[in-house]
């Protein structure tokens, strides 16, 4: 594992009945103080049903580990503690996406799945083509079968992994979630 590689922590916590206000107001301060430390590069907090999900990423393994070995997060994950019906679940892994709810319970029915990704992915497929034509124009063996189609699906898989479905899954997570 390269200490340089983005790093993502996932932590699942169920808070136990009638305090999911309490647990909300402490996730709210430990997001904010986690945001302070170097390295962060942002969380996503995903709740499914009375399960919540958290998932920090940082910019490299050394700096999640300061994070993870702080004071500060020693005395908040005690602090919290009560208010769980189980200690908190984490899972660390390198470079880790999520498109969809990373909890062991159920994932979103694969009609919504489906749903979602045809709505990214349709709107790209009409326009890339589009995008790449001058250059094909430019440079002809590049506007060739092969290669343009290498080019347009690469260049479509990467906008729909790295910048369209995360910001799609996250704006419609109720949707995705709901039963």
């Amino acid at each position: 594992m390269d200490e340089n590689d983005v790093v993502t922590l996932v932590v699942r916590h169920q808070p136990k009945p009638g305090e999911e206000s309490s647990y909300e107001s402490w996730l709210r301060r430990i997001t904010r103080i986690a945001a302070g430390y170097p390295g962060h590069l942002g969380v996503n907090v995903i709740r499914d049903g009375r399960h919540f999900v958290c998932v920090l990423r940082f910019s490299s393994t050394p700096l999640l580990q300061a994070w993870l070995d702080s004071a500060e997060r020693q005395q908040l994950i005690e602090e919290v503690t009560p208010l769980l019906v189980e200690s908190e679940q984490t899972e660390v892994d390198v470079g880790r996406e999520f498109w969809f709810t990373p909890t062991p319970s159920t994932p979103p029915l694969r009609w919504k799945q489906a749903c979602i990704t045809f709505l990214v992915i349709l709107p790209l497929s009409l326009l890339v083509p589009h995008l790449w034509q001058p250059l094909f124009t430019l440079v002809p063996w590049l506007g060739g079968y092969l290669p343009s189609n290498v080019l347009i699906t690469l260049s479509i898989v990467l906008l729909v992994v790295y910048l369209f479905m995360p910001r799609v899954t996250a704006l419609f997570a109720h949707w995705l979630n709901a039963r």
